[in-house]
């Protein structure tokens, strides 16, 4: 699935388009401490800058920095509640 507003495609797994939408909930893609983290936006919001995915009726939010890096979103970029904790750009 194409990116909205930027001009390279950003492929999305199934398995991130499931988890979108049956949790109901928007999530992001930001820079974290080890890279590239997937979180819901109530962990860190989006931002004006962000590229918007559609998933259904959410929203899959990309970071304009990640967005020069990455070229498909996975599941493994999926921030666990420890990772959440052990990362000071959570906090």
């Amino acid at each position: 699935m194409p990116a909205i507003g930027y001009c390279m495609e950003i492929d999305v797994d199934g398995d991130v388009m499931k988890l979108i939408m049956s949790e109901g909930r928007d999530y992001r893609i930001c820079t974290s401490c080890t890279g590239p983290a997937l979180v819901p936006t109530t962990v860190k919001g989006p931002k004006e800058s962000d590229i918007r995915i559609p998933m259904g009726t959410n929203m899959l939010y990309v970071s304009a920095i990640q967005a020069r890096y990455v070229r498909r979103i996975t599941i493994d970029m999926l921030y666990g509640r420890d990772d959440l904790d052990s990362c000071r750009v959570f906090c």
